[in-house]
């Protein structure tokens, strides 16, 4: 299993779609895993730590968890299927029993985001998805990220 961050959230300029990219601690690969719009708007929030005017679902449940005495252990990218993603939230309730609960990748990210969370990938599905950086150095993969190009242009310098 591999360690994660979100290093990007962009568009597809094919289809005007929202893109992560989650790119592992360890290497300079990132994988992209489209997500729906208002996924997209929530992740964004949480990239920011921006706050919306009313609680969205992802504060909600962050709330929920909280006031339960739980935490979010981990978010884990568990699956790929015929294009699809699978995740899985493993909360801890407050006596300190794990649960691991089936939800999207775009969810578990938002989630993570606000509560702190590590993310991971399973290998199998990183190797099944992931690019390489065209980056060898952190602060080049930044730049590019900031300098807002596409999911295409990236596909570009990576093929």
């Amino acid at each position: 299993m591999r360690e994660a961050e979100i290093k990007a959230l962009l568009v597809d300029p094919f289809n005007n779609a929202p893109v992560i990219l989650l790119k592992d601690r360890h290497s300079s690969k990132a994988m992209p895993i489209w997500i729906g719009e208002s996924e997209a708007m929530s992740i964004a929030f949480g990239l920011q730590n921006n706050h919306f005017p009313r609680p969205l679902s992802h504060d909600l449940m962050k709330e929920i968890v909280d006031n339960l005495g739980g935490k979010v252990e981990k978010v884990v990218i568990s699956g790929l299927e015929e294009g699809t993603y699978y995740a899985s939230i493993f909360l801890q309730n407050a006596s300190g029993e794990t649960v691991e609960v089936d939800a999207r990748p775009s969810d578990s990210l938002a989630l993570a985001l606000r509560m702190g969370s590590p993310i991971f990938i399973e290998d199998e599905v990183f190797e099944a998805s992931a690019i390489e950086s065209p980056f060898a150095e952190e602060e080049a993969f930044q730049g590019f990220v900031d300098s807002k190009m596409s999911l295409r242009e990236f596909k570009k310098l990576i093929t």
